[in-house]
């Protein structure tokens, strides 16, 4: 396997490191030359949300073996939209309904 090289997206599982028990999504904006064991890497870039959106910059320390490319949702997940029309109205806070007196 070769190296993760800049702009690559990869699923970071515990496959990679104990760290890792929740996997995230990584956006790599480099490989760090530091040294370390054998398979093992120093990666620099980002976390990203199930968007795509980069939510922290990181340094990890992975096992090459356990990277997996990954892929993100291309577009936000849809949500059915609510009539406004329709939507039942809010009470104002604060204030007390004279017929509920």
């Amino acid at each position: 396997m070769t190296p993760p090289r800049s702009g690559d997206l990869l699923y970071v599982t515990r496959s990679a490191s104990v760290q890792f028990i929740n996997p995230i999504f990584f956006r790599v904006i480099r490989v760090l030359g530091w040294p370390t064991y054998q398979g093992w890497l120093w990666l620099d870039g980002y976390q990203l949300n199930i968007k795509g959106d980069a939510t922290a910059r990181r340094s990890i320390f992975v096992q090459q073996v356990g990277l997996r490319s990954g892929e993100v949702a291309a577009s936000p997940v849809d949500r059915p939209r609510r009539d406004r029309t329709t939507a039942p109205a809010r009470a104002s806070r604060g204030r007390v309904r004279r017929d509920a007196q």
